[in-house]
């Protein structure tokens, strides 16, 4: 897609969307009741369907508060279709999900092109997840198919005063549907193309006068997209359940909501498509390791890598003996305490969650049995207390507001990468391929012997270098040279590298609205977080081999290794001791860290009439440091480091300034349009990459994030909304030692995106109804990886996304329907992320989009 067409695109639609499902009428607020969230809303009937949010801790029109927000209500994400929090890309603009290895740890929520990226459970996102007011730690923990929803609040811009920690780029704020004190019900039921099917029911109503209950559950299972050609398992499937239960006490002047609910999945996910990358260039290490693997896995019959690469037919060619285990159990427990002390309103959230997933991977992606990784349980708990206190001075001109928040969080990993069966065989066959022409004397060598007739490394060494082979004998180790080193046996590698780290965080903050006028108001906030960090770590590899090259006897033949040229000794020493099991790194390690920062918000609004109100301000964020739970960040003392540190695991936080200025207009009832700016500066943005051998954690130093964001909703006729989206954002890395990405956008970050819905709900007679619903995403060009090697086979040119529904309701009270679905309409392919193939030189893997999925959904209610 062309720049000119993305900004014809913008041109038309005037606009981007802030998905609200109707428009303010010119009449005065009305009074407020109490909503699901303990907090007060308004009469729709007053407000003309008006779209309440919480954003600030008040309910308040979200035309009224000086936030960047898209608001998702319940029905626009039934019509949409939307089961989980990716869907929200396609309806606003400035918000992005893509999920890479794993959906348990690998999911990344960007919003205005800033997140955190990464596999890694020591890896914080950037945008906080909220759920019922209850802080959910990572973002896999909240892709759980959604219950039946309230709204969805986006939040765009750091939120660092009320929304818990790590919100420097922004906030998911969801809100589900409360117990009822009305009995009702319903039943869904889905069948779609790869043996999709979906169940969905729940029932509502009350037990006494005070006293209401909810219970909802699904089910959803779904064939994988990804086919592997060397046998007959597919890959991203789905096949997964949940239960959610709630009680509602309501009497006087208090209320208390309780939630339980628990998920469990069973999945193979995530597939990678190799690129063929490695083939582009004959005589470089990536075409050497494309050969080798294609050699040791014809010798078993079996594919080493798909060829001719298409991306749209989604194959890979993987280990039959190795799998993409993924399964998760989460559960949690909240309640919710609002009560009216008369003058000041007290709120109360106390939650307990518990989550563990096992994971397993074929980690060298593909047909050879090189290495893997093998049911690696991560688990988290959570307990979480927040207070509020909220009430009004100087004659209700003051809106104040003061909290404290409170986080024990546990996490424990356990990393087992191991080598497979033909672990030795690939070292040998590619140090062959990569000696051929890199060192004199004879063509090809190897280290573990496992090739027949090879001649060794410490051979060549020897025979190629007199001075080498004087020095090896009269040190009395020429035995070092001339024995193979003991290869690695199927199992061996890491026996489970034991992370923990206890994080304990507490915050006080206060937001507060003063109203100077009817038209102007000042908003002040200010918030003092706090936060330890505990790390205990426990890392034993069992490497034969590596250990022997380490040992103080093969000193001379370390130094010859060094001697080799084009850095051809470091890569042989990484094929043996790769960073991720390097037993050099084994040990106990221990470390704390704490650090205190102050967020906070400063944003003026003025009311020009009553249809338009212009705001600006400034907003401080801040998301804290931790550690990166891979010892492949330790320093190896053969490659010149200083040897593994504790400290080596840290990094540091991040700090957020972003100023905005914009402007919220209803303009009549039938059209409301949004624009903002805003200019948003990071310090010490955390970035991690993937290297091919192992994960490595920067602070940039500097990253910029600027643009303009415009949002439209049209209703010509009360059965119509068109709601239309335009964002652009620029996104840049300013650090000399970033390496590629300094000077280059954040990945998966396009400059202009542009979306769309349109829902039609026509009455069609007294006892039937219609639904037409049409949603589009338009992406302009970014790259899923900033390594200029990688971008002919990874980047994404412009594409668009459209998704259809359209469906029949029917009976007196509409109660029964028929609806026929469709995603992905055009069955365009995209990356969704992309990262360079360990120990494959240069060869990089694709996470591919899915493909077009439809389907008949049946719904009941009562």
């Amino acid at each position: 897609m062309t720049l000119r067409n993305i900004l014809l695109g913008a041109t038309m639609l005037c606009a981007a969307t802030t998905p609200a499902l109707a428009f303010a009428q010119d009449t005065a607020p009305a009074t407020p009741a109490a909503t699901d969230d303990g907090t007060e809303t308004f009469d729709d009937a007053d407000y003309g369907n008006d779209i309440i949010v919480t954003a600030t801790g008040r309910a308040q029109r979200s035309q009224d508060i000086p936030i960047a927000v898209n608001v998702v209500g319940g029905e626009q994400l039934e019509n949409s279709g939307i089961s989980d929090i990716r869907g929200l890309r396609q309806i606003a603009p400035s918000f992005q999900a893509t999920t890479g290895q794993s959906t348990a740890t690998g999911v990344v929520l960007r919003i205005r092109g800033i997140g955190t990226a990464g596999d890694n459970p020591g890896f914080e996102p950037s945008v906080g997840v909220f759920v019922d007011g209850v802080f959910r730690a990572r973002a896999g923990l909240a892709l759980a198919d959604l219950p039946p929803i309230d709204r969805v609040e986006v939040l765009r811009g750091p939120q660092g005063t009320l929304f818990g920690r790590n919100t420097s780029a922004g906030a998911l704020n969801i809100i589900t549907q409360k117990p009822s004190f009305n009995l009702g019900g319903y039943a869904e039921a889905s069948y779609g193309n790869l043996d999709e099917i979906e169940l969905k029911a729940g029932v509502t109503g009350p037990v006494s006068e005070t006293l209401a209950v909810r219970l909802d559950g699904g089910y959803h299972k779904r064939d994988g997209y990804i086919k592997d050609v060397n046998s007959d398992r597919r890959f991203n499937d789905l096949d997964r359940w949940s239960v959610r239960g709630q009680a509602l006490f309501e009497k006087d002047d208090v209320s208390f909501r309780l939630i339980a609910d628990y998920a469990r999945t069973d999945e193979q996910c995530c597939g990678a498509l190799n690129t063929n990358s490695g083939f582009a260039q004959p005589g470089t290490p990536a075409f050497a390791a494309s050969a080798v693997i294609q050699g040791l896995a014809a010798a078993n019959g079996l594919t080493g890598i798909v060829t001719p690469f298409n991306p749209k037919d989604r194959e890979v060619a993987y280990s039959p003996a190795r799998d993409l285990t993924e399964k998760m159990r989460e559960w949690g427990v909240s309640g919710q305490l609002d009560w009216d002390l008369g003058g000041v309103e007290l709120t109360s959230i106390t939650a307990w969650r518990d989550w563990k997933a096992t994971r397993g991977m074929d980690v060298d992606f593909s047909g050879i049995d090189r290495a893997y990784r093998e049911n690696m349980p991560i688990g988290m708990r959570d307990f979480t207390q927040e207070i509020r206190l909220k009430g009004t001075a100087f004659d209700d001109h003051v809106d104040w507001l003061i909290g404290g928040f409170y986080l024990n969080e546990k996490l424990n990993y356990t990393e087992r990468t191991r080598f497979g069966t033909q672990g030795a065989q690939y070292v040998d066959a590619f140090i062959n391929a990569l000696t051929d022409a890199a060192v004199p004397g004879p063509t090809g060598f190897q280290i573990f012997q496992s090739i027949p007739n090879a001649p060794l490394v410490g051979q060549v060494l020897l025979a190629s270098n007199p001075q080498l082979a004087a020095a090896a004998a009269q040190a009395g180790v020429l035995d070092t040279f001339l024995t193979p080193l003991p290869g690695p046996q199927a199992g061996q590698g890491q026996v489970g590298d034991r992370y923990r780290v206890d994080t304990e965080a507490f915050a006080l903050f206060t937001h507060n609205i003063i109203d100077f006028n009817d038209n102007v108001s000042l908003t002040l906030g200010l918030r003092y977080n706090h936060e330890s960090k505990k790390l205990d770590a426990d890392l034993q590899s069992n490497l034969p081999g590596c250990a022997t090259l380490q040992s103080t006897r093969y000193g001379l033949y370390r130094q010859a290794l060094q001697g080799l040229p084009s850095g051809l000794g470091n890569a042989i020493f990484n094929l043996v001791c790769n960073p991720v099991v390097n037993p050099e790194f084994n040990g106990i390690y221990r470390d704390k860290r704490s650090e205190s920062k102050l967020t906070g918000t400063a944003k003026l609004s003025v009311k020009l009439d009553e249809r338009v109100m212009v705001y600006g301000g400034y907003d401080r964020g801040y998301k804290s440091g931790g550690y990166n739970l891979d010892r492949g960040s330790f320093d190896t003392a053969f490659l010149g480091g200083n040897g593994a540190q504790a400290s080596d695991l840290e990094f540091g936080n991040e700090d957020v300034d972003s100023f905005e200025f914009g402007v919220k207009t209803d303009l009549s009832t039938a059209f409301q349009f949004n624009a903002n700016a805003f200019y948003t500066e990071l310090k010490g943005y955390q970035n991690l990459a993937f290297e091919g051998n192992n994960f490595v954690v920067q602070n940039f130093d500097k990253v910029v994030a600027q643009g303009v964001e415009l949002e439209s909703i049209i209703r010509p006729a009360p059965n119509l909304n068109i709601m239309l989206g335009y964002s652009y954002i620029d996104t840049e890395v300013k650090d000399p030692v970033a390496g590629p990405d300094n000077g280059l956008p954040l990945t998966n970050s396009p400059k202009h995106v542009v979306t769309g819905a349109v829902t039609w709900t026509p009455q069609l007679s007294s006892n039937v109804g219609g639904l037409l619903h049409v949603d589009w995403r338009m992406n302009s060009d970014a790259n899923t990886i900033n390594d200029p090697v990688a971008v002919p086979f990874t980047t994404n040119d412009g594409y668009t996304i459209v998704n259809a529904r359209a469906g029949l309701n029917f009976g007196p009270d509409q109660n029964y329907a028929v609806e026929f679905y469709v995603e992905n309409l055009f069955n365009k392919y995209y990356n969704i992320t992309a990262f360079p193939i360990p120990e494959q030189s240069a060869s990089f893997a694709v996470y591919p989009a899915p493909p077009r999925l439809y389907g008949v959904k049946l719904r009941a209610k009562f």
